[in-house]
């Protein structure tokens, strides 16, 4: 009996999964999900034409259940014309509440990593995988990934960043399409829409674990190096 339970409630969940796929290549207005390592075609992610209607769409997404738990969605923030974007995990208790990405002392982190390499936060762009919190901050699942990648994708495309930096090893397996440990994939370059690429360690990761901030100096440096001293 139990077993025949555990069935019935698999497949409910298959289900609603396929149904949630359905509707979000719907929405998306695509074929299928691009499955390419670090590829997408430039403007097959036809979402909104501004940042601004992108913000709009994304506040009021429900393509994913994960919107049935937010306090508010977290689109992201910075200059949109950045040359350089972050892209972590997504949104905990303290971005759920306020409505802004990396506010809290993973956030403080990371403006101190910004500023090491001669950038002010507000120069830079700041986003995430998903745009609402999952519940205890879990790992985002597949599906809730997938909901949101038109949006981060958009963004990509509108703000045009010359390097990203994805921080953490659930932005850089979504982004590159892989399950490489991040140890091994940090410092290195990607290309990733014709956008240069690098993953690090995620700044949460860093609290708990200070001894590795050097590698993560090591990589920021590199970027700056790229960069140059062209800022948008």
């Amino acid at each position: 009996m139990k077993g025949t339970f555990s069935k019935q409630k698999e497949l409910r969940q298959l289900v609603q999964a396929a149904k949630q796929q359905a509707k979000l290549l719907e929405v998306s207005s695509v074929e299928s999900l691009p499955r390419r390592r670090g590829t997408w075609r430039r403007g097959t992610w036809p979402c909104a034409p501004t940042l601004d209607d992108l913000r709009q769409k994304v506040l009021g997404c429900t393509l994913c259940d994960l919107h049935r738990g937010r306090t508010h969605a977290v689109f992201g923030e910075g200059n949109p014309k950045a040359a350089l974007m972050f892209i972590g995990e997504g949104p905990g208790r303290e971005e759920d509440r306020q409505g802004r990405p990396f506010v809290g002392m993973a956030g403080q982190l990371l403006t101190k990593i910004i500023e090491s390499i001669q950038f002010r936060r507000e120069e830079v762009y700041i986003a995430n995988i998903v745009k609402c919190r999952p519940p205890e901050n879990r790992v985002p699942f597949p599906l809730e990934i997938a909901a949101c990648r038109p949006y981060l994708i958009s963004q990509i495309e509108q703000i045009r960043p010359r390097v990203i930096c994805a921080l953490g090893k659930t932005a850089a397996w979504a982004l590159l399409n892989t399950e490489i440990p991040i140890s091994q994939l940090r410092g290195k370059w990607f290309e990733f829409g014709g956008v240069r690429l690098m993953p690090t360690f995620h700044p949460a990761y860093l609290l708990r674990n200070p001894q590795d901030k050097r590698l993560v100096w090591e990589d920021m440096k590199k970027i700056r190096q790229e960069l140059g001293s062209h800022k948008k």
